[in-house]
């Protein structure tokens, strides 16, 4: 009998029809990707620590991790961007020794004439109305109570003391620190201006201070077990917490990119700071697996809303097609930092040089994707690479893993293994190293119609399948894609003249 049945035996005896469904070739690669967003819970969420939940509305979120937490609020954020992606929140706690950032606003002079303050904390408009004649106290105490009448902020604001509102997040740690406090973000053209004879001092350098404290991630990624989290949004960039995760999706035996794991994904995060500290941040990393999103200071939003809407926008454009770039990519529902503060072309090649994914802003004032940078830049050796610089070059790399990993196991996950050439009945559950590497090239052939390769000629001299000399049940091969890259720089020499010569305009 020289079909290869799994299930109807050889000598069963009863008539008449039986048929044993076999779907090994039927299957079409479907891989979902999930997106995991990784922060801060508050008091008031009600998720257990350290423990996924899924998540698919802004008020689960609130409910989950706690109204102006900075998880429910990256998720604001992935949500406002991508509906489609499921996403699951990593709830953590606060560190329990840390601090939480604080600040001072102080009224110094009372409007003389009524209007409408815009104050602004982590890029939220606080309206506060005030009236002709209020004094410095009366108007602390009003700011108090807007703030107050905003769940969604990151702070809470304490009754006044005299004229002086002092703000403090609602959780404990360094984060704390990057939550901006100015006034009249949209300035006159967007109706926002400070109401007359009132002034203000603000905490110095328009951010809270004196937060302290980093995540503990160890119970947090050893709950993840093996389930399939793509894309991650992660709103810190301390030491520890960009070396956990780097471990987590690294290319080590323990690592999602390793051989024993095969799960793969990508982390991304952003980080605000000055160029010139940027650019000597940039080389203390080197991970193929991770993307810093480069802020300027003076962004009104916060870098875990920064984090959602990279996530967000990521997940989404990725899980439809992961080889094109994400260049030009929006991120509405984040503020841009002012026009005088944003970096200039020559910075951001720069942080992109030293491995900081970078973003510029369009003519309507939405920031976007300039070039989705990793932070990997030197080999094994030191030696400088740019191998995994792309979030494309390893997303790529993902989809054309899964869409062979799932050919052969679907179709060759019970066959007998013979030679090159042996002599066997049709139908045979039996797979020899041509029968693979027709496989593989018919699997590549399919990748490069797709747009995920290129070169498939060259492909196939390149591919090696061989029978191992020494286990005879094992399969040895050499896969060499060639993966297809992205249109990214336009070069054009504009070599001009007054006027062609008119011997050549002849010929």
């Amino acid at each position: 009998m020289p079909i290869s049945f799994s299930h109807i035996p050889q000598g069963w005896k009863v008539p008449l029809v039986y048929i044993e469904v076999d779907p090994s070739q039927a299957g079409t690669p479907t891989f979902t990707k999930y997106a995991l967003l990784a922060d801060y819970k508050i008091a008031a969420g009600t998720a257990v620590v350290d423990t996924p939940v899924a998540c698919a509305s802004l008020q689960q979120a609130n409910y989950l991790a706690g109204q102006g937490s900075p998880l429910a609020r990256m998720f604001t954020e992935f949500f406002l961007l991508n509906k489609a992606s499921p996403c699951l929140l990593l709830p953590i706690a606060e560190p329990a020794a840390g601090v939480a950032a604080t600040g001072d606003i102080v009224v110094t002079a009372g409007p003389t004439q009524a209007g409408t303050l815009d104050l602004y904390i982590a890029g939220q408009n606080v309206n506060v109305g005030v009236s002709a004649g209020d004094t410095t106290a009366q108007v602390a105490g009003k700011i108090q109570a807007a703030i107050a009448a905003i769940p969604d902020l990151p702070v809470t604001a304490g009754a006044p003391v005299g004229a002086t509102t002092t703000l403090t997040t609602k959780w404990r740690g360094i984060t704390g620190n990057d939550i901006r406090v100015e006034l009249n973000v949209l300035g006159p053209l967007g109706g926002e201006m400070t109401p007359v004879g009132m002034t203000l001092t603000l905490p110095s350098g328009n951010t809270l201070a004196n937060g302290t404290g980093v995540p503990v991630w160890t119970n947090a990624i050893a709950n993840l077990g093996e389930e399939p989290y793509e894309y991650v949004g992660m709103g810190h960039t301390d030491t520890n917490s960009i070396s956990a995760w780097g471990l987590e999706y690294g290319f080590t035996d323990s690592g999602r990119w390793g051989w024993i794991r095969e799960d793969y994904g990508h982390v991304m995060t952003a980080r605000r700071d000055t160029y010139s500290n940027l650019f000597t941040y940039g080389p203390t990393n080197n991970s193929g697996v991770i993307s810093i999103m480069a802020v300027e200071p003076t962004s009104p939003s916060p870098v875990w809303e920064w984090t959602g809407a990279f996530c967000g926008r990521a997940a989404g454009a990725l899980s439809i097609d992961p080889a094109r770039p994400l260049q030009t990519l929006t991120f509405d529902g984040v503020h841009p930092a002012a026009k005088t503060g944003r970096f200039n072309k020559t910075q951001l090649n720069a942080l992109a040089s030293v491995g900081l994914a970078i973003q510029s802003t369009t003519a309507d004032g939405v920031p976007a994707i300039a070039r989705e940078q990793t932070t990997y830049q030197k080999n094994i050796l030191g030696q400088p690479d740019n191998a995994y610089e792309l979030m494309t070059t390893l997303a790529t790399l993902a989809e054309l893993f899964r869409r062979m990993k799932q050919a052969i196991t679907s179709k060759y996950a019970r066959s007998k293994l013979a030679n090159d050439g042996t002599k066997f009945g049709p139908g045979q559950a039996i797979v020899t190293p041509n029968l693979i590497r027709a496989e593989i090239v018919a699997e590549y052939r399919q990748s490069e119609y797709d747009g995920l390769v290129e070169n498939t000629d060259l492909f196939k001299k390149a591919l090696i399948v061989e029978r191992d000399d020494v286990d005879p049940n094992r399969i040895n091969v050499l896969y060499p894609p060639d993966i297809i890259n992205q249109l990214r720089m336009f070069a054009t020499l504009a070599q001009f003249r007054l006027q062609f010569p008119s011997a050549s305009l002849a010929a």
